[in-house]
């Protein structure tokens, strides 16, 4: 018998081993072995099983299993083989994506040696002085204590605690050591909901849906603080009281903590975490435990889509709208919601995408109906909707005299008279750093990263100029300009770290914390500074976007807006959806008590229709104007989309395969379009220069997109394929959720 094998590599080729007779019950397709590839030891599934080869060449065999228990079950290889297909990655790396090579079943947590006195009136050797010390100590202690910590009475407590053992003195066993992640959540806090009419309503809907196992996506459009995730809470508790198992994603790790609180008051251990904070030996073992069976919900970010559970009856893709929920490197360049989907279509299972700022695919499958849409009008409980503030920047600045002041008077005041109540202030500014740009007042000149084609940004801690996305970091500081040796160089724009200078300064009596990718390093950080927050040890919280949804305190009756228009001006047809998005989710954060909340967004174009509409919370409005410029456009969700991207080390060998490629493009099928070749918006990037061709295809002409997935997989396979030069890669995005 013969398996073949793929592998997490760049290719779409399959590789036959002999199966070994001790292992012919165990080889499956779906199994992850162990092989000899390329004289080192690979990892590898199994996609298909013969009992012969054509293959001429010398066979190799199989040489184990990497799990004691077949993970992959019917369900998870349908979606494999979907995500391998829908998103043009070969067969072993969307494997990996699902099944992590670092992870397995037999995976055994560190062990831990424990020990107890046993009362015995042998008396010891006067000689034996740790023994007497190390037993005359347990016999003080009820239980078992660990070995390791009695290193304060000895130099060697393991070897004493063995001879004490050999004299039936001590008794000793072994623990493992089960990852601590409490760290990761909020406290458990007992919480009665009464649910409201229409939360009720609501629930019913899903439960119905549940109780008929097909597969149902729902849209719960729900405004800020309209109960949302009381309604996750009974829906799941629906799906466990018959027996089924419940997917909770979430866009960002700082929404983890709050939620994982909530649902472990509802479900206890039932609940695992899931996301890249998690240390390696958590992982790991949360991994193997869910394979097992042993919990019924999994929350996370979007790789937690993949969790092995079974017999799965609900998922959940809060915020559905997020970026973030779109993996970008390395392949597979799936989206989490669109996977949701499928694998909800595969369980025959009910799915909830879930948001108070739709996507405007998912707004429009609504519309035309595609997706069931419940929608709460309402906040919760007392809380009403706060009141919106909008300041002109500029009129500001000339009304002060003060040009490129961070806060507004307004701003200012209302801080200060939230702070004398004693209540707590939000926040936010979507950009990290002290200042974005370095810049010559004399020729211009600014200082970039010699990796990239981005400005470097200046960090206040630690005194360096950093790049945002290779992380290429300069030390010192220059003192004059590059190009023309002027001394007149200045830092300008405004991150976060100088937006807290600034609340040091004005308000030095607050607490205040800033919470951006700076500041926190780790998940249990993360959970700290919230949990603080919410226990209201700290008054003004700053953030970047990672606070800008999701997050529900019932103190918080002011946010603030620092710019409102960051982003809106960047050359993407979504970026007036996400500043709308960001500015309309960050409002929500305030007055969620009893307490009527306020905020105020400080823009220097308040006139503009997102800005408008945002500050109106206002979506309907926003979301048409929206559908109606997507729609003259031809762009999603009135159309499908692919993006082919070149890398290369030089510019113009880049130029000279993109335009290779355009040239199989001469003859476009009815219905599709086609956009470049151009440079990307970000044209340079960890020393590759990037060029791209745009496809889209029309909704009405290519219903499921077919057409266009046809086309472009024809194009690049025409004439034995398209060959570049060892130095490019050829990058294939599925629905890009951006164009920059």
């Amino acid at each position: 018998m013969f398996a073949e094998i793929s592998f997490p590599i760049s290719s779409y080729q399959v590789f036959s081993y002999e199966i070994p007779d001790n292992l012919k019950s165990q080889v499956v397709v779906g199994a992850r072995v162990k092989v000899p590839f390329r004289n080192r030891q690979a990892e590898g599934i199994v996609v298909g099983i013969n009992s012969s080869t054509d293959f001429k060449g010398k066979i190799k065999e199989v040489n184990s299993l990497v799990d004691n228990q077949l993970v992959l079950n019917d369900s998870l290889w349908s979606l494999i083989k979907w995500i391998a297909n829908y998103y043009n990655t070969p067969l072993g790396v969307a494997a990996k994506a699902v099944l992590p090579a670092n992870l397995s079943t037999k995976y055994k947590p560190r062990e831990e040696l424990f020990a107890k006195a046993i009362q015995n009136d042998k008396p010891l050797s006067s000689n034996a002085k740790a023994q007497k010390i190390v037993y005359e100590y347990l016999l003080m202690v009820e239980g078992f204590t660990s070995v390791k910590l009695l290193g304060k009475l000895c130099s060697d407590p393991i070897s004493v605690c063995k001879k004490l053992a050999d004299k039936n003195l001590v008794s000793i066993l072994k623990k493992p050591i089960i990852p601590d992640l409490s760290q990761f959540s909020f406290r458990a806090v007992d919480k009665k909901i009464i649910l409201s009419e229409k939360q009720n309503e609501a629930l019913d809907k899903l439960t119905v849906s549940m109780d008929k196992n097909i597969f149902n996506p729902f849209l719960l459009h729900g405004v800020t603080g309209s109960g949302k995730t009381e309604i996750y809470i009974e829906a799941a508790r629906h799906a466990i009281k018959n027996d089924k198992t419940v997917i909770m994603l979430l866009p960002e790790i700082a929404l983890t903590p709050q939620i994982a609180g909530r649902f472990k008051s509802a479900f206890g251990e039932d609940v695992a975490l899931w996301h890249s904070k998690l240390s390696q030996a958590a992982r790991a073992w949360t991994w193997k435990e869910i394979c097992k069976g042993t919990f019924k919900v999994v929350i996370g970010a979007r790789s937690a889509i993949f969790s092995p559970l079974k017999n799965v009856g609900l998922i959940v893709v809060d915020e559905e709208q997020e970026p973030s929920y779109k993996q970008e490197s390395p392949e597979p360049r799936y989206h989490a919601r669109d996977v949701a989907l499928i694998r909800s279509k595969i369980h025959d299972a009910t799915v909830v995408l879930a948001s108070a700022t739709p996507s405007m695919e998912s707004y429009y499958n609504y519309k035309y109906g595609k997706y069931k849409y419940i929608h709460l009008t309402e906040r919760f409980g007392e809380a009403k909707y706060p009141k919106v503030s909008v300041v002109d920047m500029i009129k500001e600045s000339e009304k002060t005299e003060i040009y490129g002041a961070i806060f507004s008077n307004l701003l200012l005041e209302k801080i200060q008279h939230r702070l004398n109540k004693e209540e707590q202030v939000i926040l936010f500014h979507n950009r990290r750093g002290f200042a974005p740009v370095l810049r010559c007042e004399d020729c211009g000149e600014i200082s970039m990263c010699p990796h990239c084609k981005i400005a470097l940004t200046f960090h206040r801690d630690g005194k360096y100029l950093q790049c945002h996305f290779c992380n290429h970091t300069k030390y010192s500081l220059p003192s004059k300009c590059n190009s023309c040796l002027s001394f007149n160089i200045k830092l300008s724009g405004t991150g976060t770290q100088k937006v807290e200078d600034e609340l040091l300064l004005k308000f030095p009596e607050a607490i205040t914390q800033r919470l951006d990718a700076d500041s926190v390093r780790s998940g249990a950080n993360i959970s700290k500074v919230l949990q603080d927050f919410s226990d209201k040890k700290i008054d003004i919280l700053l953030g970047t976007q990672m606070i800008a949804k999701g997050l529900d305190f019932a103190n918080a009756t002011l946010v603030g807006v620092i710019n409102g228009d960051t982003g809106l001006f960047l050359p993407d047809f979504r970026s007036g959806e996400r500043v709308f998005q960001l500015i309309y989710q960050a409002a929500g954060r305030s007055g969620r008590g009893k307490i009527p909340g306020e905020v105020v967004v400080q823009s220097y174009s308040p006139e503009n229709p997102v800005i408008k509409c945002a500050t109106e919370l206002n979506v309907e409005k926003y979301y048409n104007i929206c559908l109606e410029e997507r729609q003259d456009l031809n762009y999603p969700p009135f159309s499908w989309m692919i993006r082919i991207e070149i890398r290369g080390k030089y510019k113009n060998e880049v130029e000279r395969s993109i335009n290779k490629l355009n040239g199989r493009l001469r003859v476009l099928p009815k219905g599709i379009e086609k956009l470049g070749p151009a440079l990307c918006y970000r044209e340079k990037l960890r020393d590759q220069y990037r060029m791209q061709i745009v496809l889209k295809s029309i909704k009405k002409i290519d219903p499921n997109g077919g057409t266009l997935h046809k086309y472009y997989k024809s194009i690049l396979s025409l004439k034995g394929g398209l060959k570049l030069p060892a130095n490019q890669r050829l990058v294939i995005d599925v629905n890009p959720v951006s164009l920059l």
